[in-house]
């Protein structure tokens, strides 16, 4: 597979080399001009048209460099200077043009840009172009001379395409290694992390699902995560498989690695290609296809790798599927580079997350009970001194509805906290999506009900977060309510969650009664916000309203 072919279609490239491009088109341009009136003999057969098309070229190359669009690909312009310089080369004599040396301008810049293919693809369009100046030759030195120099362009373009190739190709490969390899934050799980990495190798490869298998040393079931194309943004959950139902997908033992293409007319058998990897001897031997066959009929596969998953308490395997036949062997060393470098990150955020959950646990229990103690007991005791007041008052005593009521509030307020501690104590104050939307308005309620402050939750796209980022952002919103409850006079606010492919947005709105309050800033709310990487910022809102607006990286 060639190394273009899996540069993702977002890949964009540094502009200070599109900038440095531009430049040197545009000094071409000039000296060709300069050339022409300088020693117009050296430039070779003028017509009519020479001088016409120089400076058209100029023109061109000047427009590029001072008013560069983004609209404009760089290919295109590529592309572009190709159609120039045939042109340079028709108006100086054709096939005895010393301009031909131009095609390697834009063979380069596409080679370095985007890599093998495009630069072998500017090569044969330039050699082709070249060699229809033959028609224009009318002797056999002539001829030869367009053979010569067609073949040259063909030679030398060729191998600036390849070397182009390697370094885009590396390129790509040590930024996928960085991403990969960069320790998440144990606050969102170790799912979250796999999926994650399961999805940049899809995208790097173009491949239409990326599938891993992973199980405990001595476990009977697999846990299978697929990334696939069709659910891309989307953190996939772990299925459960028994060892038979895994079976298909584990056609290969333990530290193989194999790849797999399959015949273009996709009949015959005896036509696909596997191939195995010897780690021990670094080198690749042919195989029989007939259990990589089996395997990519399963998946409906023009192409796969499989490569054994590193684990130090279990085994695993990740699949790569294309739709079309396009792995080669170095894109399965490169998978298996990756999964060598990956997983033992991974098995360390699980451990820190396995941690932190431990000590969590304890915590919670710890907690639970310093909360019946110091937190429920009192409310117990205030309860009781209320019903007594309440019996010792007179029928007619005018503060008989408040006392009803204050009553009815410690009431409320002693179950909410008794199954508080009974969810805390069990570890399920870690909420998941719904649960979280119900706690919030939950609180939200009990704020309208003790504060007459109505407080409106919203909810954008999917919430991901395991139970200690749910926990978190509980407390977040939490403390912005009560921020807006004691230190504002507003009657009214609106909490809204948004979550994206990246980020979890938090903005929490209050009405003023006059101009919206900036200056202050909310430090509990911050603290919390940068302990999970993120930031906190208050700012005006619509309609006199003010806003906290916290971000945090998923």
């Amino acid at each position: 597979m060639s190394d273009n072919i899996l540069i993702p279609p977002r890949h964009v490239k540094d502009p200070t080399d599109a900038s440095m491009v531009n430049r040197m088109r545009l000094v071409l341009a000039m000296t060709c001009l300069l050339t022409l009136f300088i020693d117009p003999t050296g430039v070779g057969r003028m017509n009519d048209f020479t001088i016409f098309v120089f400076a058209g070229y100029l023109l061109h190359s000047l427009v590029l460099n001072l008013f560069a669009s983004p609209r404009l690909r760089p290919h295109v312009a590529y592309w572009l200077d190709v159609g120039w310089f045939y042109l340079i080369v028709l108006v100086t004599g054709g096939s005895n043009s010393f301009f031909f040396l131009f095609f390697f301008f834009s063979i380069l810049a596409a080679s370095f840009t985007f890599g093998f293919e495009a630069g072998a693809r500017t090569t044969l369009v330039s050699t082709a172009l070249f060699a229809t100046t033959a028609v224009t030759a009318h002797t056999d030195a002539a001829l030869s001379r367009v053979l010569l120099r067609a073949t040259f362009l063909l030679a030398l373009g060729y191998m600036i395409a390849h070397w182009g190739g390697l370094v885009v190709s590396q390129q790509r490969r040590l930024a996928l290694l960085h991403e990969v390899t960069q320790q998440s934050n144990p606050r969102f799980g170790v799912d979250q992390t796999i999926a994650t990495v399961l999805e940049k190798i899809r995208q790097f490869y173009g491949a239409s699902r990326c599938i891993l298998l992973m199980r405990e040393s001595g476990a009977e079931h697999w846990s299978l995560r697929a990334a696939s194309g069709e659910q891309a943004g989307r953190t996939p959950q772990p299925t459960r498989l028994s060892a038979e139902a895994a079976a298909p997908l584990l056609a290969f033992s333990a530290g193989r690695t194999v790849l797999y293409t399959r015949p273009l007319d996709g009949l015959l058998r005896r036509h696909a290609l596997a191939r195995e990897y010897l780690a021990t001897r670094q080198r690749w031997v042919r195989m029989a296809p007939d259990a990589a066959s089996d395997l990519a009929e399963l998946l409906d596969a023009g192409a796969l790798v499989t490569v054994p998953v590193p684990l130090r308490t279990g085994e695993g395997r990740l699949i790569v599927v294309t739709g079309r036949p396009e792995l080669s062997r170095q894109d399965a060393q490169f998978l298996l580079h990756i999964v060598s470098q990956v997983f033992p990150v991974i098995e360390n955020i699980e451990l820190l997350d396995r941690i932190a959950s431990d000590a969590s646990q304890r915590e919670r229990e710890r907690i639970a009970r310093d909360l019946h103690d110091t937190t429920v007991q009192p409310y117990i005791g205030l309860s009781h001194g209320l019903s007594a007041i309440r019996k010792q008052a007179a029928p007619d005593n005018p503060l008989l509805p408040e006392l009803d009521n204050l009553q009815a509030m410690t009431t409320k307020v002693i179950g909410d906290l008794r199954r508080y501690a009974s969810s805390f104590r069990a570890g399920r104050q870690g909420l998941s999506e719904p649960e979280l939307l119900l706690a919030l308005r939950r609180h939200a309620s009990q704020v309208k009900q003790f504060y007459g402050i109505d407080i409106a939750i919203h909810s954008r796209g999917q919430l991901r977060g395991n139970d200690r980022l749910a926990a978190e952002v509980f407390q977040i919103v939490s403390e912005g309510i009560s921020n807006i409850c004691k230190h504002t006079d507003a009657r009214a606010g609106a909490v809204t969650l948004a979550c994206s492919e990246r980020e979890l947005d938090i903005r929490i709105e209050n009405d003023c009664a006059t101009e919206a309050v900036t200056n202050f800033r909310p430090h509990s709310i911050a603290e919390r916000a940068l302990a999970l990487g993120g930031q906190a910022e208050v700012l005006p809102g619509a309609e006199r309203s003010t806003m906290v607006h916290i971000t945090i990286p998923i």
